[in-house]
């Protein structure tokens, strides 16, 4: 069974009207252009795959790299879970898992991509679970006692250190741990854990470099945009012990890198931000809601992760961008392809973004209508940010609303009925890509 995260908890799905005094996000007409910095180069474009697990094949290496080749993507993610790594005692590797993760390496440097890793997954005899957890722990099974951090993060330090040396720079990255702010625990369990992922972050940083001095190790592996956790990060002396921050944004991802770096920057940190993990599950109409995500189209899905890819195009601060992901899996329609292999439609719609990246987003589209007595604004947007709204008046601004895209990236709003229904002037637009690219209608 291939690994498979649990979503993120989504913004609210409700189209959001604020009015100007609540909006203080941004100054008006002044939402910078995010995708308008300019950069050498677009981000690594990738793509996640199916990560070592204790049934893993050498045999779904192959596939799922000749797969990934056909993506044009630079590199794939995959996770080398610790536990399944070195199961039983401290030094004995598992045979059986080295022929995988050799295999995958192998596979991809012979095709030109490098491969970044995310390990984590405690050993029973290193976890720092509670005894009542700890006495159902079996190596060769995943449970609950495999979340928490080691009792000695030094021996985590040795097992990232042995994967430096031995694929060196069939490697992208190594990415310290999964997600330790995820609310669920099921990553990284138990008490002070921002305290607890610094103490295995600033382990495993000297002793990867020591190993493979340019290797770039990612530290944060966040969910969350608002800072909190990265804060704590930073009291808890995680600085000097990354070279970039991987994040995990499902839910307005423009707007959540543009929320993280305003984090980074207000405490001096420019390191870049490696987009992780990030998509869309074509579950519609199926489904409404599948892992905590908004199930959308297979249209929609490709569309979203073009404009996406466009978007980020030109940002100078995000490293890589890596699709959530190949394939389809149980309970879960992210992927590029079904569970039985067959191509959606963003397998080609991602192929071509990423070959050709600096193509444009999808438009705002606005359109203005009398109903009675008040006029609705609606109209479609590329995905990723929150919009904004502005209506005015013979040159005034009289009324300014934040909003967010349904599913389907489209929105209706009414606007207040004192501003009547004619000589209004209204323009839509993303605040990533700008005023200048945003809509304006007259009535």
């Amino acid at each position: 069974m291939e690994w498979t995260p649990p979503r993120r908890a989504a913004w609210p799905a409700a189209l959001l009207a604020i009015l100007c005094a609540l909006l203080a996000f941004a100054a008006p007409g002044g939402a910078r252009a995010a995708g308008a910095r300019a950069a050498a180069a677009a981000p690594l474009a990738g793509i996640n795959v199916g990560g070592l697990e204790y049934s893993s094949t050498p045999a779904e290496a192959d596939t799922s790299v000749a797969l990934a080749k056909q993506l044009n993507v630079r590199i794939i993610r995959a996770a080398f879970p610790w536990s399944v790594l070195e199961p039983r005692e401290p030094g004995v590797l598992d045979p059986h898992a080295l022929a995988f993760t050799d295999r995958l390496v192998a596979d991809a440097t012979a095709a030109g991509i490098r491969v970044s890793v995310t390990v984590g997954s405690t050993p029973c005899w290193a976890s720092s679970a509670p005894r009542a957890l700890l006495s159902r722990c079996r190596a060769g099974v995943d449970t609950k006692a495999n979340a928490w951090p080691p009792r000695d993060a030094a021996r985590y330090a040795s097992m990232v250190a042995y994967l430096a040396q031995r694929y060196g720079s069939g490697l992208a990255a190594i990415e310290v741990w999964n997600e330790p702010d995820q609310a669920n625990e099921d990553y990284f369990a138990g008490p002070h854990k921002a305290i607890a992922y610094a103490a295995v972050l600033r382990a495993a940083y000297p002793a990867i470099k020591q190993a493979a001095p340019t290797l770039p190790v990612l530290g944060g592996s966040l969910v969350g945009s608002n800072g909190s956790f990265l804060q704590s990060l930073y009291a808890a002396g995680i600085r000097g012990y990354y070279d970039g921050l991987s994040v995990h944004f499902y839910n307005l991802t423009l707007g959540s890198l543009r929320s993280i770096r305003e984090v980074q920057s207000a405490n001096g940190d420019s390191k870049p931000l490696w987009l992780d993990e990030f998509g869309w599950t074509s579950c519609w109409p199926r489904q409404r809601i599948e892992q905590e995500q908004a199930c959308v189209t297979p249209q929609v899905q490709a569309e979203n992760l073009r404009n996406t890819f466009r978007a980020l195009a030109r940002s100078s601060y995000v490293a890589a961008a890596v699709v959530y992901k190949l394939r389809d899996s149980t309970l879960e329609d992210f992927g590029t392809l079904t569970t039985a292999g067959t191509r959606k439609r963003s397998f080609s719609a991602l192929a071509g973004v990423i070959a050709a990246p600096f193509g444009s987003a999808g438009r705002v589209t606005l359109s203005l209508r009398r109903q009675r007595s008040v006029v609705l604004a609606s109209g479609s947007a590329p995905v990723g940010d929150f919009m904004q709204l502005e209506a005015f008046r013979g040159g005034a601004l009289r009324f300014r609303a934040l909003f967010t895209l349904d599913r389907f990236n489209r929105y209706a709003i009414r606007l207040p009925a004192v501003l009547g229904t004619r000589g209004l002037r209204v323009r839509v637009f993303q605040y990533w890509a700008g005023v200048g690219q945003g809509a304006t209608r007259t009535l």
